[in-house]
């Protein structure tokens, strides 16, 4: 059973990468060998601050969270769910070390690529150098859309839209995560809901 499991998840990993580009079938059928599966605990770590991000990811099923201690409380930047590639982006750009934690929030499978491996690729083929700028492209975007959501939405303006875009988060995902990801408190998201009759 876990083979067959492990078949459809190259395939929709497959799909993912079509979904930026055609790529050819036999330069696909090399790029995939260099995917490693990877299964993790809920609460098993990815990346840690200091650490040197060598990878780029792909979610096949499961939540990975990104996020940040400031002054020992989580800051929650991104959920990462089924079917998105990611990174901590700006260590993995500048090779610099992460400020950052990639962290499973429930049993998550995740396809990882070294960099080395997938720049080779880039190198090798114009089909793979373009799906790599577009889906690191598109890894940055949801960062950068998160900041400007924070800074110009109102708390229910952001509760709302979660609710409407991603709405499994809510059966996926601690409360308090979720808080800290909409730039709320516990007890700040518990009364939002409350009064929006959601909880």
């Amino acid at each position: 059973m876990k083979i067959a499991v492990q078949t459809t998840d190259l395939e929709n990993l497959k799909q993912k990468i079509l979904s930026y580009t055609p790529v050819d079938d036999a330069v696909l059928h090399k790029q995939m060998q260099f995917y490693q599966r990877l299964d993790l605990k809920k609460g098993d770590t990815l990346v840690t601050p200091g650490q040197l991000v060598h990878n780029f990811y792909y979610v096949a099923t499961g939540c990975i969270y990104y996020y940040k201690l400031d002054e020992g409380e989580q800051k929650v930047l991104e959920f990462y769910t089924d079917d998105i590639f990611f990174t901590d982006l700006p260590a993995y750009v500048k090779g610099t070390p992460s400020n950052y934690y990639l962290k499973a929030s429930e049993a998550t499978v995740v396809y990882a690529i070294k960099k080395a491996d997938a720049e080779n690729s880039f190198n090798r083929s114009h089909q793979l150098e373009r799906f790599g700028r577009l889906s690191m492209q598109e890894a940055f975007m949801k960062i950068f859309t998160r900041v400007e959501r924070l800074n110009s939405r109102t708390n229910e303006e952001r509760y709302l839209r979660l609710l409407e875009k991603r709405p499994d988060l809510f059966q996926r995902v601690p409360q308090y995560l979720i808080a800290s990801y909409l730039g709320l408190t516990p007890v700040g998201l518990s009364k939002l809901r409350k009064r929006l009759g959601k909880g």
